[in-house]
């Protein structure tokens, strides 16, 4: 058997395309190895063998540690691997993203650095969170005033559906108690999706930080993404399980979060909508399976792109038949 150090690296011509793999892998409790170019994951119950070539991103939960080979051979097959909580509702740390192409981060600053397209996709971020309502026309200021009025009609609409008295939100930062049990349940669950999101923007090889609705913050985007899902998928898990009982809100709002975040596979709609957003219209993956191929270009003049490792002499020349390097 040949040792890992001596196995040829893979190239993207023998992986599997990013569209034909499994989006997310979830393990926990169980210690992931490698076997030839699959990863293993052994527990109480046996092993199971993954190939690595199939996997989006590896979502690693409680309990589970990873060798050095495992890690490897995910490198080598351009899987991403996350660091998470329980079901993926919390983030702690990444490797690399799901992705070879910046194509999604280019288009991601694109957006970004265009006022007028930063506040398009500001539109689309609240057409999506409220469809019956159209953002054509409305200026940032009064797209934050149209979103707090519908931030009220939803908390006063929970509050009637689930018969808990609602006073108003009320969180003090580092201060989890200091809420009543429906504020309490309502920043588990933000703190949870967060972490769900933060996970995705990672994955996808997006900026965390290059928000259209928030700025200033290294998370910026992470809370634009999170907010798509607030008072369809958070808010109202958390008014649900305060309406069920006092008793430990922070960790029943994690775990019925995570139920409804699996039933609702809210982590693949969450790669859809950041793809919808960003990319132009019509197109939801980068341009030519570019995502599957390891492509380094130069910026030339007119938008132009040209080959990398050569010498390029002159405009009219051709670059050297030989690598710069």
């Amino acid at each position: 058997m040949t040792t890992p150090a001596s196995r040829p690296a893979l190239t993207p011509r023998h992986l599997t395309r990013t569209a034909e793999r499994l989006s997310f892998i979830y393990l926990e409790r169980c210690t992931v190895h490698r076997d030839a170019n699959a990863i293993t994951a052994q527990d109480a119950e046996g092993t199971t063998h993954i190939p690595s070539a199939t996997i989006g991103t590896l979502l690693l939960g409680p309990g589970t540690r990873i060798t050095h080979q495992a890690m490897s051979v995910l490198g080598e097959t351009g899987a991403a691997v996350c660091w998470v909580g329980e079901r993926g509702v919390r983030y702690y740390a990444s490797g690399r993203a799901l992705t070879r192409s910046s194509a999604l981060m280019e288009a991601q600053a694109h957006q970004w650095a265009n006022p007028r397209t930063r506040l398009a996709v500001t539109r689309a971020m609240y057409r999506q969170r409220f469809p019956d309502e159209d953002p054509a026309g409305l200026s940032r200021r009064e797209l934050l005033g149209s979103e707090g009025k519908r931030m009220k009609d939803c908390y006063r609409a929970e509050s009637a559906r689930t018969g808990i008295p609602w006073r108003g939100r009320h969180y003090t930062p580092g201060d989890f108690s200091s809420g009543d049990p429906v504020n309490q349940a309502i920043t588990a669950a933000a703190q949870c999706m967060y972490g769900i999101s933060h996970a995705v923007v990672t994955s996808l090889g997006c900026s965390p930080a290059l928000g259209f609705v928030h700025s200033g913050h290294e998370l910026s985007f992470v809370l634009d993404i999170a907010d798509l899902y607030k008072t369809e998928v958070g808010i109202p898990v958390a008014f649900d399980t305060a309406a069920e009982t006092d008793q430990d809100i922070g960790p029943r709002t994690r775990r019925a979060l995570r139920d409804r975040i699996n039933e609702t596979a809210l982590l693949d709609r969450c790669v859809n909508d950041i793809k919808r957003l960003l990319l132009p219209p019509g197109e939801t993956a980068p341009p030519h399976g570019a995502e599957d191929r390891d492509v380094v270009t130069l910026h030339s003049d007119g938008g132009q792109h040209l080959p990398s490792g050569f010498n390029h002499r002159g405009p009219d020349e051709h670059p050297d038949a030989e690598l710069t390097w």
